[in-house]
């Protein structure tokens, strides 16, 4: 343990939390940081020592409406804003970002229980995704010359409006400025709705952008709690869009609610995706993905590879290797930069993984390394990383996202089986194949249901590149130009450049 490094975090974060218990986290609504309208809270815990952080404003549909009604009046001049002046501001917000990064990380291991190896990198990948579109805001608009004959088709792009960006608990830091960048690039105003089991790092988020000069209404954030607050904000009807992150059942709820106002929806879902590994791969190299992937970040993120498929000759020995690291990861406290896995999220998040500890055995698969719930300290929300072998693809443990430090494993003893199993579930989101075979590695591509794929590597961020997925794992596409086509509309002007035939009715005398 490296004992300096924390007591040093432990000190600063001692003062983040005075802050929190003599400030209830508020909302930021039309530029102004407000209680709710009822002055209801709700307490926000630490998963770390499951200690009291503070209090959070309880959004009601009052504050929600209030919100959306400041995005929606603040609009029209945030849109006709030049893109010039928009990257101006974007960037400020990243430099403001990246000067409160020891800040952001230590508030989010507090808040998720991420360790901070991981996220004393979320700042840094936070101001990039705000360079990134900050860049690209003043080209956001441009379109397409299309000339035909005697007509001159051009189109133009123009902000969707007001949209409501609701954010998961896992990696919240990151994944709000992957959703609000590109729409504040765009031209859009925005109400974010955080999740309640991590609001303190949105709230820091809004205050960093106000702070930089971001106008008042254009960035509006409400919490509270998703049958509510949540719900609020995809029925409104000043809300045009909503990109959501998290769970699929809680998506298809979101399509309900905003079918009466016909929202456009953005969903990055739940999945369960493969890491398909054959017997020609680099097995050094795929141990280290196969590992780095499902047991970072606690488990708890939609992309990681909690299915290894393993090609049957290579069965045994692999998985004695992938059984020996897992048994020698680092639980610990997440303050700690030794620790590789903190605590899970919440209790009853922490009571849901370990359950299907029971569901494996009950199914038949052996729990090879982990498989029980421990304490740090005698406190926190922690358990086991765990392997899982001698599954097939008919159990719940093959087939359900258990979003957790657990890794399933199925052998198979072909490519067309290994594509048959890899996409024998309802997600779609990700797939990592590992092999020295070049054609074996496009077919696989090809042939995985899924909405992106690695080969030999882990999951690795490139912002112009398409993200999302298939089946139930999502609708449509984040990152580079993917991104505005969802929150700006596509507007197509034709022109007459000639004077072509325009058919003629009613000159023709009646008989």
């Amino acid at each position: 343990m490296s004992l300096s490094s924390l007591e040093k975090n432990l000190n600063q974060l001692q003062d983040l939390r005075e802050r929190f218990r003599r400030e209830p986290i508020k909302h930021l609504i039309d530029g102004e940081w407000v209680s709710s309208s009822n002055k209801e809270t709700f307490i926000n815990g630490s998963p770390i020592d499951e200690s009291i952080i503070g209090e959070v404003a309880l959004g009601t549909q009052q504050d929600v409406d209030e919100a959306c009604q400041a995005a929606h009046n603040a609009f029209s001049d945030w849109a006709a804003m030049s893109g010039a002046k928009r990257r101006e501001l974007l960037h400020a917000i990243a430099d403001s970002i990246e000067a409160n990064a020891e800040e952001i990380a230590l508030v989010e291991s507090l808040d998720t229980g991420q360790p901070i190896r991981f996220m004393s990198k979320a700042a840094i990948r936070g101001a990039e995704n705000y360079r990134y579109f900050a860049d690209m805001a003043p080209s956001a608009r441009d379109g397409l010359a299309l000339p035909a004959q005697k007509h001159m088709n051009y189109t133009v792009r123009q902000p969707i409006g007001p949209v409501g960006v609701i954010t998961p608990w896992n990696t919240p830091f990151m994944l709000s400025t992957w959703k609000i960048a590109p729409a504040l690039a765009a031209g859009c105003t925005v109400v974010h709705k955080p999740a309640e089991w991590s609001p303190c790092t949105a709230a820091l988020l809004a205050r960093l952008m106000e702070e930089a000069g971001l106008p008042k209404g254009v960035i509006n954030t409400v919490h509270g709690l998703g049958e509510t607050t949540g719900k609020a904000l995809t029925e409104n009807a000043l809300i045009r869009a909503i990109a959501f992150v998290g769970e699929s059942a809680t998506g298809s709820n979101i399509i309900r609610q905003g079918a009466e106002t016909l929202k456009r929806v953005h969903f990055e879902l739940g999945g369960k995706n493969p890491v398909i590994v054959f017997d020609d791969a680099d097995l050094d190299r795929a141990e280290d993905a196969v590992i780095f992937m499902i047991y970072s970040l606690n488990g708890e993120r939609c992309t990681s590879s909690s299915r290894l498929l393993i090609q049957e000759s290579i069965a045994d020995e692999f998985i004695e290797r992938i059984k020996k690291r897992v048994r020698s990861l680092r639980v610990g406290h997440p303050l700690d930069p030794d620790t590789e896995i903190g605590p899970l999220i919440h209790a009853s998040h922490l009571e849901k993984v370990i359950s299907y500890f029971e569901v494996a055995r009950r199914e038949g698969a052996i729990i090879a390394a982990g498989g029980t719930k421990i304490d740090v300290q005698g406190k926190g929300h922690f358990v086991e990383p765990t392997l899982l072998t001698e599954a097939d693809s008919s159990m719940r443990i093959a087939q359900e996202e258990i979003f957790g430090p657990v890794l399933t494993v199925i052998d198979f003893k072909d490519e067309e089986e290994a594509v048959t199993l890899a996409n024998n579930v309802k997600y779609g989101l990700a797939g990592y194949v590992w092999t020295s075979n070049t054609g074996r590695s496009v077919r696989m591509a090809e042939n995985l249901d899924v909405g992106m794929v690695w080969v030999n590597s882990e999951n690795n961020r490139h912002l112009s590149a398409p993200f999302g997925g298939m089946k139930a794992s999502g609708i449509g596409r984040d990152g580079g130009d993917y991104s505005f086509d969802f929150y700006m509309e596509t507007k197509n002007i034709c022109i007459a450049t000639g004077e072509h035939t325009i058919p003629k009715l009613g000159k023709a005398p009646k008989s």
